[in-house]
């Protein structure tokens, strides 16, 4: 065999056939199909120690409520304040801020009690925007409620935003067992939570940074 014969044989062993690209391609999908279908059960089974922090209830001075599931966060507001947890609320959240109040109204709650803005439209301008609202009610304890599986991302942010508070978290609560939730409306907002989490904790990391300017990015309301 001559040496052009051979470096013939050597390009034709580098270069695959169609066929086996395509089949190559083929298998990537298949396999990638796999991970999302077992990635997808596996996300639910861990969304409660991945992404909900509850706390024991205690005494705060004021209850932050975050716009978002509205009728379902107004009630569980308005429980926690028919308690005794907190003689104060604040509202945060565009959209959605009034109809919480007027259901926490419709709840019990006396309307001179509840405080609110509307601007935030993220969970980063939640936190930034009611800090110096909580600064001048010269707050200390705080109660957070938001949705279970928002919770630790809310927590999180909340207590960087507002380091001089102590933070609760005493989330809502799902009212049905977790694979009948996984077929719910809210299934897809709990799945986009894991990276949005992921997201919200490099952010998190990079402000800590000595000398770092706090960084609240634009984004679709979360």
């Amino acid at each position: 065999m001559t040496a052009l014969q051979a470096k013939r044989q050597v390009t034709l062993r580098k270069a695959p056939s169609s066929r086996a690209v395509g089949r190559s391609i083929a298998g990537g999908l298949l396999l990638a199909a796999i991970m999302c279908v077992c990635a997808i059960p596996l996300a639910f089974l861990l969304a409660n120690p991945m992404l909900a922090i509850r706390d024991h209830p205690g005494k705060a001075d004021v209850i932050v409520v975050l716009g978002g599931d509205g009728p379902s966060r107004a009630a569980r507001a308005a429980d926690l304040w028919l308690q005794g947890l907190a003689p104060r609320v604040l509202v945060s959240g565009d959209g959605d801020c009034y109809w919480i109040r007027k259901g926490m109204i419709e709840g019990g709650v006396d309307p001179g009690a509840i405080s609110v803005e509307c601007e935030s439209g993220t969970t980063w301008q939640n936190a930034a925007f009611s800090a110096p609202i909580l600064e001048k009610m010269h707050a200390h304890t705080a109660i957070l409620v938001t949705s279970w599986y928002h919770s630790r991302r809310a927590i999180s942010t909340f207590a960087a935003a507002s380091p001089e508070v102590s933070w609760l978290s005493l989330p809502v609560e799902r009212s049905q067992t977790l694979w009948r939730y996984a077929f719910g409306p809210d299934a897809v907002q709990l799945l986009k939570e894991y990276p949005k989490t992921v997201w919200y904790a490099v952010r998190l990391l990079v402000d800590a940074r000595p000398g770092a300017a706090p960084v609240f990015p634009s984004e679709a309301r979360t």
